[in-house]
């Protein structure tokens, strides 16, 4: 907690004047274009590793970086928070893109893997429910993640198993059919502090360096002409 008083009264000091006119500005609503959901851990800090500003991400945290599916109606099957974020992020925000981020070293994966249940922590292991189809999936067999260790790999199954979870909300589905909304898998390899991005063609997790970054940029950009087409 002394850490935290320190660096307020150390923002107050020099990281106010910068952010001054952002902060009034900012008190009059919010309009960041992508949720980003991230997992709790400590190591993990969006907003560092994508150097954006106040206002650029609405941020969704939890352990495992999970999303729990939905039923027809799209009513959560689990928690209901995360669905909670989903839809206020679509319906009151101008999100176009939802990236689910992984990462190394997940204490989440490792403990799915061990198969824990604790009667001490009824929500925690109830909450790792929302896990275990990533698991099954690692489990089939398959070179996802090839050379990693298995909480590694698991995490990179998981990710994408969190995509397929949101795809089970109908306004998900919605409006990835109208093209107006954009999924994105990420992983975050925090011992090298590199961000690797899933890539269906390949099928595995590539590093975002310059070059797999100006392709990325390259697609985004093709894909927004496209939809400001189909909607003229």
């Amino acid at each position: 907690m002394k850490k935290l008083v320190q660096g307020l009264l150390d923002f107050q000091r020099h990281g106010l004047p910068a952010y001054r006119a952002t902060f009034a500005r900012l008190a009059h609503g919010q309009s960041p274009d992508c949720l980003f959901i991230a997992c709790s851990d400590s190591r993990v800090v969006p907003n560092l590793f994508v150097s954006t500003d106040p206002g650029d991400l609405f941020v969704m945290r939890n352990v495992g970086n999970m999303v729990p599916p939905s039923d027809a109606t799209g009513l959560s099957l689990s928690d209901r928070s995360e669905a909670a974020a989903l839809e206020f992020s679509l319906l009151n925000l101008p999100v176009k893109d939802i990236v689910v981020c992984g990462h190394s070293g997940c204490g989440a994966m490792k403990a799915i893997l061990s198969g824990y249940n604790d009667q001490k922590t009824p929500n925690l292991s109830s909450w790792l429910d929302v896990g275990r189809p990533a698991l099954a999936a690692f489990e089939r067999g398959g070179k996802l993640g090839e050379g990693l260790p298995p909480y590694d790999r698991l995490s990179q199954y998981s990710v994408l198993q969190q995509l397929a979870h949101l795809r089970t909300y109908p306004l998900v589905r919605e409006r990835l059919a109208a093209g107006t909304l954009r999924l994105h898998g990420w992983w975050f390899d925090i011992g090298h502090a590199r961000v690797h991005a899933y890539r269906p063609d390949l099928e595995r997790f590539a590093p975002i360096d310059e070059l797999e970054g100006e392709r990325m940029l390259a697609e985004l950009e093709s894909s927004s002409s496209e939809t400001s087409s189909s909607a003229a």
